[in-house]
């Protein structure tokens, strides 16, 4: 018998030592205190990783997103398809969102997040990484993990979209910080700025290609 330490043992179930701390309080994992620290026995561990299918029921949220806010259906609906022909448990919603992925705040993400951590998803999949977020995914991941609900990606390395929508993520970035720089609120004058920025990006692109 080997007794283990939080962090250990959280790698043994492969979720996040503060998700384990929780299951611990609320009795779903045997834990000892030779000392001031808790402790978890090996042998309750591998008990507890044959019972885990039983206990923790598949619950997944399919998280979908394109960069445009026109268009781009035929992209969410293949991202959905995709996801659906390989769940192995629940799904409990399919989550859209037709924004930017380097927007912190959007809508459908928003709502998987609220969902995770009101105890509702065990699993949230993805069909690329860029997809949750364009940059600073792993901290998602490991706020989804606090909550003990496991990031899935199918396709865990490369990215979905090309360059037209890195580009897009790009001028959206600028017209952002112009626009907040600026003080500038009405959406017209945003997305006047917005092509201004795409035009002096294709510019650049065809005086250096």
């Amino acid at each position: 018998m080997a007794l283990l330490r939080l962090k250990a043992a959280a790698e043994v179930l492969g979720v996040h030592p503060v998700t384990l701390r929780r299951w611990a309080d609320e009795g779903r994992v045997p834990v000892v205190r030779p000392g001031r620290e808790r402790r978890f026995r090996s042998e309750d561990l591998d008990r507890f990783l044959g019972q885990a299918p039983k206990d923790i029921p598949r619950r997944e949220a399919l998280y979908v997103r394109v960069s445009g806010t026109t268009g781009q259906e035929s992209s969410l609906a293949a991202q959905e398809e995709e996801l659906r022909a390989s769940s192995t448990g629940e799904v409990v919603g399919v989550f859209r969102d037709r924004a930017s992925g380097l927007r912190e705040h959007r809508p459908g993400l928003d709502r998987v997040l609220a969902l995770a951590h009101a105890g509702g998803i065990s699993v949230v999949r993805v069909t690329h990484e860029d997809r949750l977020a364009r940059f600073g995914s792993a901290w998602l991941r490991q706020l989804l993990e606090k909550d003990g609900v496991l990031l899935e990606v199918a396709h865990p390395k490369g990215s979905a979209g090309g360059p037209e929508e890195l580009l897009e993520d790009f001028t959206a970035l600028v017209a952002t910080f112009a626009g907040r720089m600026y003080g500038i609120r009405s959406k017209e004058a945003k997305r006047r700025l917005l092509i201004q920025a795409q035009q002096r990006v294709s510019g650049d692109d065809r005086s250096t290609g």
